[in-house]
């Protein structure tokens, strides 16, 4: 029986990695040297000694890599024989050995020059790096305990009895440390070092080691067994062995610790910039050899899943079509579109009046996701924004996956099949695939799993401020990837929080203060990045007080316990269509399987905090998605809803209450993975096997079929080849008929296939409507645009008078259109004989379209 593994992480855990507070690279020359070895580790080439029986063994053998170093080996030698000299009752025997890394000053001739027979020396006929010195002079050490120290003395022999006392207290290495503290560094060295430095210990701790804060500090004693197996093992030839060695010692479970001295820069470093960037590289292949391949293979799985699921658009986007997605996919489309155009001119990239012309869009309003669209300008302009648009649906639904598994390994569960699949379930649960058909927004996530990391990191008080700060940026980036997706991610984290709170009140006491310390301080970064943005979208041009969603934008308790559209076993069209307002919002759907399996894993591991706190996670979201009121099933009896408290609060009044069951993802997927995590590892296996059946039965019924994609319609020549441009002047519209709203917003295409070259009016966004600002989708209706769109819905032509008529000129002033457009589609014909009485003229076939050239009529 696997035990709990309670939240948050120790504080000196692998699971809560220190990242910033990076200490600076040691300037010791002792960092020269070629890159790493390519398969093994040299050979010594001098002869290690032999003892004898009649050769006492020292106590302590001090290792000094040296390339070129006359100059300053001296006072070295100097200084740690007077000091040992001094403790000779303490250390009676004791061996210094100069491993000279082929230096041609003469470095080796004033080590033999001391003819002590202590101090020896070994010796490799070209320089390697500091890596390879090191393996020659360990490997030739006989010492009980092994000083490792730089030639320049950078850290005083004296602090050697720090070290020697953490050692004696059962640690295999005592390492000096200017990040703990208690340390004390004195002269510094040039600021560009510092930078390098503090860059190179992040890559490390990031990727290689993040249980140590400073792995480069050159003054370290370890157990001498230890010691030699471990830079026996190391292949790395130039100063990333350090690190090499460490994590050698940290994966085989033997103690570290960490001590603070004093360090002061010295001079005389022969380092230069391509000296770091070739331990940066060492550092990188470190940590890629050390990743565990089911870490690799997760993510390249998780992209497989994605691809396949967008297999009808991904390899044909600009000419696939996702019919499911209504008119969003042309909405998404022109986001990154215009976003690329206002970056691409230097404009502010928070509205544009390309569509609504001329009141224009709020984009900040509009969830355009800048956070993405803007770094992929390039993209969007190079190659086009469905192209843009593909890319980060395709592969930010992978990262979103990743970044689950991530979160799910560090703090849930380490077996990797278990996490696997509970990341793959919070990913590709039916509700994450349903807004995949238009909704980057609410399925691109990969922030979330690492704020809600960063919130666990502050639970548990050792880096506040710096992990506040963290929590802060990344909230702020959040806001600029999707706001609504940030609330229900902080709603989610309340209900797990107050749920583990009140079954582990002890963890509750310990983590209050660092966490609300740490939250202040995430909301003083994270506001002053936000706030003119934040005002533009509540307070700007084409800004919106509230917005009303469709009536039935809660769900239905059988929403919960029935299958998706595109569920690839179970998949019923006509059900799930009847429990959800569109394809893109059905936001629960789990499956009564899969809640049978929950309630299964519930009664079976109840006796674990995380497991409850999940579960009622799980459940409060499930509730509060049922809207203000719901209808008991099978009865005609109508309830209040949980939502109801919430439904007119600030932020909320604003959010799809089915919307809220997309928590129950996550939550399920952990509570999934733990259930995995403790079934791989019952027996007899016949109790596996059965677990295992149930489990999969519950699964297949999720698994998605791949998103129906269809050909494109083609934009008319008239768009396409250019020929609007004699129609449409300087300051001037192109009108659609009818105009382009939430019902048909193909004209969004023509535009971004035109280069956004001339403005629409109309158009499919949220913009406010009234007096009262009160949000609406598309821009606000006119006369003559609710004429059109009711002839297209209708069929039927209407009686025009010259009142109708002269409205209609009122709009087309208003919207200072150059000219009328009218492509062919469903009910044309009525369309066509609405214009051209409205007009006066029945227009021209050009191109592929019918036109009403409105300067010829004087109305343009």
């Amino acid at each position: 029986m696997t035990h709990e593994r309670e939240l948050p992480a120790a504080p000196d855990s692998p699971n809560a990695p220190d990242l910033l507070d990076a200490p600076d690279l040691p300037d010791s020359p002792d960092f020269l040297g070629s890159p790493e070895l390519p398969d093994s580790p040299d050979l010594p080439d001098s002869p290690e000694p032999t003892p004898t029986p009649d050769t006492p063994t020292p106590d302590l053998s001090i290792v000094i890599p040296a390339y070129n170093e006359k100059h300053r080996l001296t006072p070295t030698l100097d200084a740690i024989t007077h000091h040992l000299a001094a403790h000779d009752a303490r250390r009676p025997e004791w061996e210094i050995i100069v491993a000279d890394d082929g230096s041609t000053d003469g470095t080796g001739e004033l080590v033999t020059a001391r003819q002590d027979p202590r101090i020896r020396l070994v010796t490799t006929p070209r320089n390697h790096g500091k890596g390879h010195a090191l393996r020659l002079g360990v490997a030739a050490s006989l010492g009980r305990r092994v000083l490792v120290t730089d030639a320049d003395l950078a850290t005083p022999i004296e602090e050697l009895e720090r070290l020697d006392k953490a050692l004696a207290e059962g640690n295999s290495a005592a390492i000096g440390s200017r990040s703990v503290p208690g340390a004390t560094i004195g002269a510094r060295q040039h600021r560009l070092r510092e930078l390098l430095g503090r860059a190179g210990n992040l890559l490390i701790r990031r990727t290689a080691l993040p249980v140590i804060r400073d792995t480069q500090c050159g003054f370290k004693l370890y157990d001498g067994d230890r010691a030699r197996e471990a830079y026996a093992a190391s292949r790395v030839n130039g100063w990333g062995i350090d690190v090499e060695v460490l994590r050698h010692l940290h994966r085989a479970g033997l103690p570290v610790a960490e001590v603070p001295v004093r360090w002061s820069h010295q001079p005389g470093s022969k380092i230069g910039p391509l000296d770091y960037a070739r331990a940066l590289t060492e550092i990188t292949g470190i940590a890629l050899r050390s990743l565990r391949p089911a870490d690799l293979f997760a993510p390249f799985l998780f992209l497989l899943m994605s691809v396949a699921l967008y297999s009808g658009r991904f390899f044909d986007p600009a000419h696939r079509y996702l019919p499911d997605s209504l008119r969003d996919q042309n909405q998404w489309e022109w986001f990154f579109a215009v976003t690329a155009d206002n970056v691409a001119h230097f404009r502010n990239p928070l509205f544009s009046d390309l569509q609504g012309f001329p009141d224009g869009v709020n984009l900040m309003a509009n969830t355009v996701m800048l956070g993405l669209s803007v770094p992929l300008t390039p993209v969007t302009l190079l190659a086009g924004p469905a192209v843009a648009l593909s890319l980060v649906m395709t592969l930010g639904l992978a990262a979103t996956a990743a970044a689950w598994y991530r979160l799910i390994v560090k703090y849930v569960v380490r077996g990797r099949i278990a996490a696997f699949l509970g990341a793959s379930l919070a990913a590709f649960a039916p509700p994450m695939v349903s807004h995949a058909h238009a909704h980057p927004n609410f399925m691109v996530l990969f922030m979330i799993p690492l704020i809600i990391d960063r919130a666990l990191r502050l639970c548990a008080g050792t880096r506040v401020v710096r992990d506040g700060v963290v929590l802060g940026l990344m909230a702020a980036y959040q806001v600029f990837l999707g706001e609504e997706p940030l609330l229900l991610a902080a709603l989610g984290m309340l209900l797990f929080a107050a749920a583990y709170a009140a079954v582990r009140r002890d963890a509750a006491r310990e983590s209050w203060r660092p966490l609300l310390r740490g939250l202040l301080i995430g909301a003083s970064v994270c506001l002053p990045l936000v706030i003119y943005p934040l005002v533009w979208q509540f307070a700007g041009p084409q800004s919106y007080t509230d917005i009303e969603h469709n009536p039935r934008s809660f769900n239905s308790p059988l929403a919960l316990l029935s299958f998706a559209e595109r569920s690839w076993l179970a998949g019923d069209a006509d059900t799930a269509n009847a429990l959800a307002f569109n394809t893109t919002e059905q936001n629960a759907f789990y499956g009564w399987p899969l809640i049978l399996l929950a309630f299964a894993i519930l009664v079976r591991l109840w006796e674990q905090a995380l497991v409850k706190a999940l579960a009622f996670t799980a459940v409060a979201a499930a509730f509060l998605s049922l809207g203000r009121e719901f209808r008991v099933p099978l009865t005609n009896l109508t309830v209040p809803g949980p939502w109801k408290l919430l439904a007119d609060k600030p932020l909320f009044e604003a959010v799809i209450e089915s919307r809220v069951a997309m928590i129950c993802a996550p939550a399920l997927g952990m509570l999934l993975a733990l259930a995995l995590d403790r079934l791989l590892a019952v027996r007899p296996s016949s109790t596996r096997y059965v677990g295992l059946l149930g489990v999969g039965l519950a699964l297949l019924p999720l698994v998605p079929a791949p998103l129906q994609a269809v050909d494109r319609i083609d934009v008319p020549a008239f768009v396409a080849d250019g020929t609007w441009k004699s129609y449409v002047r300087e300051g001037e519209s192109l009108v659609p008929v009818p105009l382009p709203d939430p019902g048909d917003a193909e004209a969004l295409h023509w535009q971004t296939e035109a280069g956004l070259g001339f403005k629409l009016a109309g158009g499919y966004f949220n913009g406010p409507y009234g007096d009262d600002r009160v949000g609406i989708y598309g821009a606000e209706p006119r006369f003559t645009s609710n004429l059109l769109r009711d002839v297209r819905n209708s069929g039927q032509v209407p009686p025009v008078n010259e009142s109708w008529r002269e409205q209609a000129r009122v709009d087309l002033a208003y919207w200072r259109a150059g000219v009328l457009v009218l492509a062919p589609q469903p009910n044309d014909g009525a369309l066509r004989e609405t214009v051209a009485k409205l007009v006066g003229s029945p227009g021209r076939w050009v191109d592929g379209v019918w036109v009403w050239d409105l300067h010829e009529r004087g109305l343009a």
